[in-house]
């Protein structure tokens, strides 16, 4: 279960968070190389159910993304090194310290090269934006 907005609303450390962590894997049809296992700790819902933030750590390996057209994410890189690397092949490789922006529509590849750890912000719009 995922923590949701409570009311009153209250501060919410993440390393005071016991969030049940959700294991997968990327599905095979989206598969580039290795079948990295990919752990997410949602620590936070909101009550619309549009944002979402948390912890997520995966193993190196490759897989293809497709963020929708109403779904944005921002993530900070805590460990690890990654890259990703757009359709028309530009690659944007990332590592500990680093603030990313994976903007609604992208698509393209999410490489690990090292094993990483980030925090992240996820938005996912119920009204599409124009």
């Amino acid at each position: 279960m995922n923590p949701i907005q409570t009311n009153p609303p209250h501060i919410q450390l993440f390393r005071e968070m016991q969030t049940e962590a959700e294991i997968d894997h990327p599905r095979s049809e989206r598969l580039v190389q290795g079948n990295p296992k990919r752990t997410t700790w949602n620590h936070f819902t909101n009550s619309s159910g549009e944002v979402f933030m948390g912890a997520w750590a995966c193993e190196p390996g490759s897989w293809r993304i497709e963020m929708g057209i109403d779904e944005d994410e921002y993530f900070y890189v805590l460990e690890g090194t990654g890259a990703i690397i757009e359709e028309n092949g530009a690659r944007r490789e990332f590592t500990v310290g680093d603030a990313v922006i994976i903007p609604a529509g992208f698509k393209g590849i999410f490489e690990v090269t090292e094993a990483m750890k980030k925090h992240y912000v996820i938005i996912e719009r119920q009204q599409q934006i124009a």
